[in-house]
């Protein structure tokens, strides 16, 4: 098994097209190196929920076996992301009273109200994923981005809440205790995103990540440094692909590799003199599909999922404040002139995402696709929760240590109050006989 002390994660992206698992070290530097990489087409999968727990899990299984043979190791925990449009989020406002105004917030204090942000009432059959704080206010004081070592009495915040259903998470680890591993921890999929091809800076200026995926759209709105707003969109590539096929009369795999390799967000830049043959099924005539009508079919069907982005970043309230546009990121977003299609509809900034932006110059190249920034993303997560662990560890570890060095110091007190007592009786006994001796 690999031993924590190495500071390996390992992750699973449970997608609609694909079943990535994915290993990954970091160097002294904080750049995450990527040891192995291996990915399966998903069976019993759809739209990012899983339907079929066998097919599923012996899905997992043989990417799990492939990336251990790649890094020689075994795996045994692993973080994994979940999506699917059972997802949705909601705000909150909580807030605890202090005893004392003198006292420094600390970060019990923040967990507590974080913790009670999970005991909200939500509908049966629900769960919380994540409680995320967007911003704190320490007494009047409003904007407050980590109270942390303030003094105040009354302390609130903001929190954006994500939920999602108890069955579709439990079936995910179901799945991945089948598949013998254990389940760190569930992660929303497009805040992994997110940490993978997003610069600090675009988080500051304000920034709409989009990762098309074969079975779901994600997407997180980020402004002023804060997660605003995140929603699953419940159709990706896969429909696109699925008009195809049914547009041209063709296989459902001939009409994904048209997509990938002729297709087109922009029906007026399809050159109308270009076509493609098709084989025709079983021996049947070819067929030829122009470029341009293969173009029209895709455009029209992105336009329904754009549609779909804009209706949830105007629903974020932050529609008018991305200064950075949007970042889009999955299988889906290189598909060609897609960039020019989301600028046109949105007169947004619009760049493709990579997984790049914490990985260190020698990662596997294959890791650099869009395809891969939820499974980097999974992996930085993990760090990032590993550390909140073993800082936690350390804290308690402490306070035992503060207990064990008040108790030796009480023990040192009471045997020096015993010596000195005994010491000073010793002394009497001595000067009583030295007097008695003199006296002879």
């Amino acid at each position: 098994m690999m031993s924590q002390k190495e500071d390996f994660v390992a992750a699973i992206d449970i997608g609609t097209t694909k079943i990535v698992a994915i290993v990954g070290k970091r160097k002294e530097n904080g750049k995450i190196e990527i040891l192995g990489i291996s990915k399966t087409v998903s069976k019993g999968i759809k739209r990012g929920v899983i339907l079929n727990i066998e097919e599923a899990v012996n899905s997992i299984q043989k990417t799990v076996e492939d990336v251990q043979f790649t890094i020689g190791k075994q795996i045994s925990d692993v973080y994994v992301g979940i999506a699917g449009q059972h997802i949705k989020s909601i705000k909150n406002r909580g807030y605890i009273n202090r005893d004392s105004y003198d006292d420094e917030i600390t970060k019990d204090d923040i967990n507590a109200l974080i913790q009670d942000m999970y005991k909200i009432p939500i509908d049966i059959g629900e769960e919380i994923i994540h409680v995320l704080p967007q911003n704190y206010i320490v007494d009047n004081e409003t904007g407050v981005k980590n109270p942390v070592g303030m003094s105040g009495k009354r302390v609130e915040a903001n929190f954006h809440i994500v939920i999602g259903q108890i069955a579709s998470a439990k079936n995910i680890g179901k799945c991945i205790a089948k598949a013998g591993l254990k389940l760190n921890q569930l992660i929303l999929e497009p805040l992994a995103s997110s940490e993978a091809v997003l610069t600090a800076d675009e988080k500051e200026a304000g920034v709409a990540l989009v990762d098309i995926g074969g079975g779901t759209t994600d997407i997180a709105v980020y402004y002023d440094d804060i997660i605003r707003h995140t929603a699953v969109i419940p159709f990706g590539g896969d429909v696109i692909t699925k008009d195809i096929k049914e547009g041209c009369s063709i296989l459902q795999r001939q009409a994904e590799l048209l997509k990938i390799q002729y297709g087109s967000a922009l029906g007026d830049l399809a050159k109308d003199t270009e076509v493609v043959s098709i084989p025709g099924i079983s021996g049947r005539e070819p067929k030829e599909i122009s470029f341009k009508s293969l173009a029209y079919i895709i455009q029209s069907r992105m336009e329904e999922i754009l549609d779909a982005v804009i209706y949830e970043i105007e629903n974020s309230g932050y529609f008018d404040k991305l200064s950075a546009g949007i970042v889009l990121t999955g299988g889906g977003a290189l598909l060609k002139h897609l960039p020019a299609l989301f600028k046109f509809k949105t007169g947004m900034d619009v760049r493709i995402g990579y997984p790049t932006e914490h990985l260190a110059s020698d990662a596997i190249p294959e890791v650099n696709h869009p395809m891969h920034a939820t499974g980097v993303g999974l992996i930085l997560k993990g760090f990032e929760q590993n550390d909140k662990n073993k800082s936690a560890v350390k804290l308690n570890e402490s306070e035992i240590e503060l207990e064990d060095n008040v108790a030796e110091e009480q023990d040192d007190v009471r045997s020096e109050s015993k010596s000195g007592f005994m010491g000073n009786l010793k002394k009497v006994f001595t000067d009583i006989f030295d007097e008695n001796d003199a006296e002879m």
